[in-house]
Formats: C-alpha cells, structure tokens, sequence
C-alpha cells in the first residue's frame, strides 16, 4: 500500500485511492466543484489543485492516485495562487445575483469564493449569457450560472440511467442541456439540485420561498414507498417548506426518489381538520370530537368481535397500528388488516416477507431474478442500487412480468407465471443462471403476490430460493414492497385469515356490521356499500368520501413514529410540525376513542405505548437495525398457473393520499403520461 507525505503527515492508504481522498484522510480540506464521492471523476473544474514536489506545476488532486513517496503541499502559496486563480477564472461569466439566487446560503461557490478567493476580478470583459433551459416542472435552471462541472450530466448517465443531459459546443460556447431541449424524465431528477454547487439548478416548485437560515431542520423517515429513505424535513412556523436527502450508506445512500421530495405541497391541501358525520339525510357535516365519538359507540353497541374489522393504509407509523390493533383486541376483534392491496403473504414466517438480502446486499449480488416486480416504479431507491451493482461489478438482471425500463439492461423472460414451474424443474435457462451465481437475488414484487395465484407465485419464490439462493452466510429471498407501514404490520401480525377479500364478501353479505379505515384509501369501495365506516386519516380522499364518520389525522411530519422498511430497519422519524385544525395523532385519537368505548388502552403517553409495543415487537428499540430473519418454511405448495402479472403501482408519482393531493406531483404525472404516449416533454 501507498506511504506518501502530507503537509508533514505520513500517511498510507489503499491502492487506488486518490490524492483528493488521501487529504481527507488526515483531516486536510480540499477544495472542489466537479468531484463528488458517488460520481465518475472529471478532474475539470481544477479547484482541487495541491503541489506535488518534483512536479512541475499543481495537480489536480481529484484525478492523481496517492502513490509510495510523494510528497504534497496544500497550503503553499503556490497552491494558494492556483485556487485564486482558478476562483477568478469560474467568476468570470458567473453574474452576481447572490442576492435573488435560490442557492444563496448554501452555496459551494460562495463559500468557497469567500475561502480561497482573491476578493477582486481583473478581468472586466462583458459577461456570457446563457439561454435557461426548459428541464420539467421540478427543476429551475439558471444556466448562466453554470460553471460546467458536468456533475448533472455524470448522476444523469451513472445514477439515474437517464442519459439525456450533456455538454453542447465547445469552449466559451459550451452548455449544458437536454439534448432535445425536452424535460429531464427521471424519478430521481431532483437529486440534480441537491448535487449542482452553484444556483445553476434549483427546485422550481421552492422557488423563492424561504432562505436557508430561517428554516429549522428535523431529521426523519420518509413514507412514500418502503425504502425507508433517511430524509431531512426543513420548516417555517408550522410549515413543511422543503423536503432533502439524509445521509444513510445502507438504505438511500444520499438520494431521494421525486415523490419523497415533492410531496410537500400534498402536506398542506385537502386536509381533514376536523371531524365529520353523515347525517340521517347522509349528508357529511362538521362536528365535534365527543359527537363523532357518540356516533361510532352507537353504532358499535352490541356488535360482535367477529362482525367488524379495520384496515391499515400504507403509511401508517406503529405506534398508530399496535394502538388500533389493542382496541380492536379490547373489543373482541382480532380482525386487523394490513394488506389492503389483497397481498397474499402471511405474518407467521418473517423471512418470508422481508428483502432479506437488504439493500446494501444489492452491491454484492451477482444475477437477480425480478418476479412481477418494477423496482423503478415501485422503489425507485433499490432501482438505483440495481444500476450501481451493473455497471460496476456486471450484475445480470433477469425478469419474469411485464418488460421492463429500469435503465440498465434486463434479460427478458416474458409475463407469464407458470415459467416458474420450468425454473424449479431446473431445464431452463434461468436455473442454470441462478445455480452459477455466488449470490443470487430472487426479489418478488408485490403484484406477483396478488390475485389466484399471489400464493403459489410466493411458494415457488421459496422453493426457488432454497434450491438456489439460501446458504450460510446468504439469503437471497426478497420481497419488494409498495407500503411503508407493511412490514411493520406483519411484524405486528396485522395479517387475517380470510385477507381484504374476506373483508369484501361480509360486506357484500350484510355481516360485516362496523369497518374502521386508518388510512387505508387504496380499496374497493363499491364492495364496502353498507357497511358502517369509520376513517381515520389525514386527507380528504377515496376513504374519506366513502365514511360515515370522518376523524382527522396528523400527517408523517406532524408527528413522531416508527416504521420498519421493507429489509426489516427500525427506523424512527421525528414531529416537525403540528397537526393542522383539529387533527390528531393517530394513537392518541384511538386512546381517547377506547375511553368512550369502554375499551380503555393501556397507556396514556408515547413512553407507556412504546413500552407495550415492545413486548409485540421485540425489535422495535433496535433504531437503525434490522433483526435478521431465520429462513424456514412458509406458503402452501402448489403449482403455479398461467397467467401474467399486474403491475403493483400504476402511477409512481399518485400512489397515496398526500401523493394525490400535489399538484406538482399531479403535473409530473400528467408529463409523464403524457410522454409515455408519444409526446414531447415539456414542463
């Protein structure tokens, strides 16, 4: 391994490290704009410059591997010239619009123009102006700006596989654009502002809203989809203002899919701030908290356990869950769902629900077999991971469902189920694959574990995993969920005999007599036609249009909980603001509700409920873990028929009731469709 000199300090590092990454090492900063950790190196912006003795002039130290002997200076005044230098040259074109720039506060070229800048320009030639470019309702472009560190266009092609950002012309010429002027069509497109070091990119839909100094910064969980990805919630007053990636190496590294950070405008509009009642003329009116609470325990008097049920919803925290499931107990009921989307897995076997590889493990794998799974569309995060595994280790990906674009190459097997039945047979070629991999992947998405053959398809997957992918150190079982509060559910044991359907069929038959939705939105609400409903939740949407009794819920930002992603980490995300008019957490609702009920829960604070939640979860105390899950049997044998697979998700961006409720989400799903059939994308 390489010794080398730095400002003094001898140093050895791996080979292959470079000079940039070597000064890190010991603690010295170096400046730059094109370099970044996750991205190819382009060694173009040339602020990184250190001396090298015995070298004639500075290196750049982003693009020289450390080698044995050398000898660095970071602090010379032959580096300190070449900074103010290079700082001069980047301020030539840029305008000085500091004050209006949405960057303002933190940005790069600011900071850095204050640390290793001269303070003054020689140069006083007219500056270039660029043409702004038209990149979609998410991004905001500058492009004068822009000081051509390529970093856009390297996440474009390396992260986002959507390779339609690049340089055109050449020297002062030179601009950055969409190719075919259109918009950047990405799920991961607002990652672009996040990487830009200058004001060059910025979010559209924050435009001009808040500066960063005056917002107040909570970390916490994001819900749209079961990654789990870490987020960083900023606010004004008890306004969510914008939505920004947390650093988590093991579950979003440092990105976020478009829904999770544009989601915030659906925080604010079609909220439920107060309670209402369908009225004997079943007309909904407003009314008060101990009315709404009358009505649910008439209606409930003398109603037997087994003749009411709840469903959860997709973005459900625990501690809302563990308390609906206690009521329910106290009632008589142990008819709690959690699979609203009909999801034919059981409770009883926890590997046999959980993305048991986890996220990380992605990186190691080498062959997966996608089954009725979309990862870009249903978890644009594991899409990304996919990406990075190919191209730098050759990952071969292989897919049985519907053809696929998840911008790396897939090897196509056709939509139809019954081909797993040939893989176990061990003839096809996909047996083959999978016994010559060291580490394979089997990841069975959630539309292949619905419908008549949901639960053959689940069996196969094991059967498949433990002739193939199961040994002592592996388990290449995985399940890809949709709903961030799924796993937390099954681990809760949120999963009925009889499922959703049995749910639909009492009710169709008059037996179902009280049905309680936290939630839960995404259902067949024709099948639920009278059958007395009560909805908890945060926004006025398909639930809440169909309730006889409306109670409003704090979102994810207006309150503290837990969530399990779809690997099985605890996570735990943090209040941010307050719940808007009358609206309540969850829990605290159903606490005060088993009051009125004569079904008092037995806790009366967070503490007290997390304490008894525990003795369900054993897990649940363990923030930022996963409890590895013992392989063992599940499912019931049988063979799988032919038949094709539904996708699990429709529309990426409208998969929930916040999600619904944005308009910028709503328009980047109008574009979308827009230009999935055959248009040209324009914001």
């Amino acid at each position: 391994m390489p010794t080398l000199t730095i400002d003094g300090q001898e140093v050895t590092v791996e080979p292959g490290t470079t000079l940039l990454q070597a000064c890190e090492d010991v603690g010295v900063e170096i400046p730059r704009f094109c370099y970044h950790e996750r991205l190819s190196v382009a060694g173009n912006c040339r602020m990184c410059l250190v001396e090298m003795e015995k070298a004639p002039k500075p290196i750049a130290s982003c693009a020289m591997p450390a080698g044995d002997g050398m000898v660095i200076h970071t602090n010379s005044e032959t580096v300190k010239k070449a900074r103010e230098g290079v700082m001069e040259f980047l301020l030539i074109n840029h305008p000085l619009d500091c004050p209006v720039c949405d960057q303002g506060g933190e940005c790069d070229l600011q900071d850095q123009a204050m640390a290793y800048g001269r303070g003054t320009s020689r140069f006083d030639e007219n500056k270039r102006a660029v043409k702004d470019k038209d990149m979609g309702p998410l991004i905001e472009t500058v492009m004068t700006r822009c000081i051509h560190c390529t970093r856009c266009v390297r996440f474009s092609e390396e992260v986002a596989g959507v390779e339609t950002l690049g340089a055109l012309y050449r020297g002062e010429n030179m601009q950055i654009s969409t190719y075919l002027e259109q918009a950047f069509m990405s799920e991961m497109s607002g990652n672009l502002v996040d990487l830009c070091p200058v004001g060059a990119l910025t979010s559209k839909p924050y435009a001009f809203t808040a500066r960063s100094w005056e917002l107040k910064k909570t970390e916490s969980i994001d819900v749209m989809d079961a990654v789990g990805s870490n987020i960083r919630v900023d606010s004004r007053g008890n306004e969510v203002m914008r939505i920004l990636p947390r650093l988590n190496e093991d579950v979003n590294e440092e990105w976020i899919s478009d829904k999770s950070r544009h989601v915030v405008d659906g925080l604010k509009k079609r909220r439920l701030d107060t309670p209402w009642l369908r009225n004997a003329k079943g007309k909904m009116v407003e009314t008060t908290w101990g009315k709404a609470f009358e009505a649910i325990s008439a209606k409930i008097k003398g109603v037997d356990g087994k003749d009411m049920a709840a469903i959860v919803g997709d973005v459900a925290d625990m501690e809302s869950m563990f308390a609906l499931k206690s009521l329910f107990g106290n009632l008589g009921s142990k008819r709690v769902e959690c699979r609203q989307d009909g999801m034919i897995v059981d409770a009883k076997k926890r590997a046999g629900y959980v993305f048991n590889s986890t996220i990380a493990g992605i990186d190691d794998a080498d062959f997966v077999l996608l089954i009725g799974a979309n990862p870009r569309g249903e978890a644009a995060i594991v899409n990304t991971r996919l990406r990075k595994a190919q191209r730098a280790n050759g990952l071969e990906v292989a897919n049985i469902g519907p053809e696929l674009d998840l911008t790396f190459p897939v090897t196509e097997y056709g939509n139809n189920a019954e081909l797993l039945n040939d893989v176990l047979g061990g003839k096809h070629a996909l047996s083959k694959a999978l016994k010559a991999a060291k580490k394979p992947m089997i990841i069975v998405g959630a539309g292949a574990l619905t419908g008549k053959n949901g639960g053959a398809v689940w069996s196969a997957a094991r059967e498949l995993a433990d002739k193939y992918a199961i040994t002592s150190d592996w388990n290449g079982f995985n399940v890809l969920h949709t709903a961030a509060s799924r796993v937390g559910g099954l681990d809760l044991g949120l999963a009925t005999t009889r499922g959703v359907e049995g749910v639909y069929k009492d009710s169709e038959k008059g037996t179902l007599k009280f049905l309680f939705l936290m939630g839960a939105d995404e259902l067949d609400f024709a099948r639920l036609n009278g059958t007395f409903t009560v909805y908890m939740g945060s926004h006025g949407d398909a639930g809440a249009a169909h309730a006889d009794v409306i109670l409003p819920a704090a979102t994810y930002t207006e309150k503290a909980g837990t969530y399990i992603n779809m690997e099985g980490r605890v996570q735990r995300g943090e209040q941010v603001v307050f719940p808007v008019g009358d609206a309540r957490e969850d829990w605290t609702i159903l606490r005060a509700l088993s009051d009125v009920l004569d079904a008092t829960l037995a806790f009366n604070n967070a503490s007290e409920l997390r304490s008894a939640m525990k003795k369900a979860v054993k897990h649940i105390d363990s923030i930022d873990e996963i409890a590895v899950a013992e392989w063992g049997s599940f499912g019931k044998d049988s063979t799988v028929e032919k038949g094709g697979f539904n996708p699990a998700i429709e529309d990426f961006y409208l998969t929930n009731a916040m999600a619904r409720a944005s308009s910028v989400l709503n328009e980047v799903s109008a574009l979308k469709r827009s230009v999935d059939e055959g248009g040209k994308a324009h914001g």
